[in-house]
């Protein structure tokens, strides 16, 4: 007994991360995993399709570069006929290449923290296993911050490193083919494509999507810590039946705005804060002269300190922490449903 009242706090909230890894190991590491395969496999099989499309084209004579008749899929000649203009081009979509080879896992994270968020504390009081855990050395506070913590840090965390896995492999593959077919790789793939800031990008926006989903995952937490049965229909009808309350009698006329802005800062924030990149819809005004041309430039240093300067970000961040008080004041109400 006394070697258990001796395990530091710090040492419980670790334990718990790792319970709840291992119990979520499916989502948080095996979907974004098979999602990043599947999108190599289809990336290859588009690779495949378009080179056989290419040399057949070349085979008739239908394949023209700059009005030159090409006669084979020579890349050497190919990129020959660039001019910098051309060269530049191709490095920026190389690059949006590249954050949609790596995109995969990050759709996929955006279901699995939602759902993981509305049934982590519900599913504790369905199967009763909430009695357990409340007989454990445990605080309902440390249990509820560490699955919050699962959420917004675990789960990206490692679907980041699978999306930057990802994005590597799909390089070393567009490379064996550039070399396969007379090109350089160094050339066309490894200088103009920029994978070391790609991957830094998707690493810095870890806290980014963290502050930004908080609240969504405040709300979700409180849902499944209160709702007695069906904890999804509660956390979205609630919302969506307050939009059209508020848009049926045009309830934000009184503050002189309109029932978009409703659906975008109130519905919005409490429902698709999960889904990574919700920031750039909320942030793309603030960015002047960026315009966002390409979905590449939301990993700027530009565009991740506009998102952080946005005052979204902190008033839902704050509505997230309110939630998430809630939802540990009725976790140690509530035992069962």
């Amino acid at each position: 007994m006394n070697a258990v009242n001796h395990i530091t706090p710090l040492r419980k909230f670790k334990w718990l991360l790792k319970r709840e890894y291992w119990e979520n190991r499916g989502g948080f590491l095996w979907a974004p995993l098979i999602a990043g395969g599947v999108s190599l496999l289809l990336s290859l099989m588009a690779i495949v399709g378009g080179l056989w499309a290419a040399n057949r084209a070349a085979r008739n004579g239908d394949l023209h570069i700059n009005g030159v008749n090409v006669n084979g899929l020579d890349l050497q000649m190919l990129t020959s006929q660039m001019t910098p203009e051309d060269m530049g081009k191709w490095a920026d979509g190389m690059n949006f290449t590249l954050l949609l080879s790596g995109g995969w896992p990050f759709i996929v994270l955006g279901f699995v923290v939602f759902f993981y968020c509305l049934g982590a504390l519900y599913d504790d009081r369905r199967d009763r296993s909430v009695l357990f855990w409340k007989s454990m050395p445990l605080s309902d506070t440390q249990t509820v911050l560490s699955k919050l913590t699962s959420a917004l840090l675990v789960a990206p965390l490692l679907a980041t490193l699978l999306a930057i896995a990802t994005m590597l492999c799909f390089m070393l593959i567009i490379s064996i083919v550039v070399l396969a077919h007379g090109g350089n790789p160094v050339t066309l793939i490894w200088g103009p494509g920029n994978p070391l800031s790609m991957a830094a990008g998707f690493i810095s926006r870890i806290p980014v999507y963290a502050l930004w989903a908080l609240p969504t995952a405040g709300w979700l937490l409180l849902c499944s810590s209160w709702a007695k049965s069906k904890p999804f229909l509660w956390a979205v009808m609630l919302p969506v039946f307050a939009g059209i309350i508020v848009s049926w009698f045009g309830m934000m006329k009184l503050f002189g705005l309109n029932a978009g802005w409703f659906w975008g800062h109130v519905v919005g924030r409490l429902l698709l804060g999960t889904a990574p990149g919700i920031d750039l819809a909320y942030s793309a005004r603030d960015v002047s002269g960026h315009k966002l041309q390409t979905m590449v430039s939301g990993f700027s240093p530009e565009v991740l300190f506009a998102s952080l300067a946005t005052p979204e970000l902190w008033i839902g961040a704050a509505v997230g922490v309110v939630f998430i008080v809630l939802a540990i004041w009725l976790r140690q109400r509530r035992d069962e449903i």
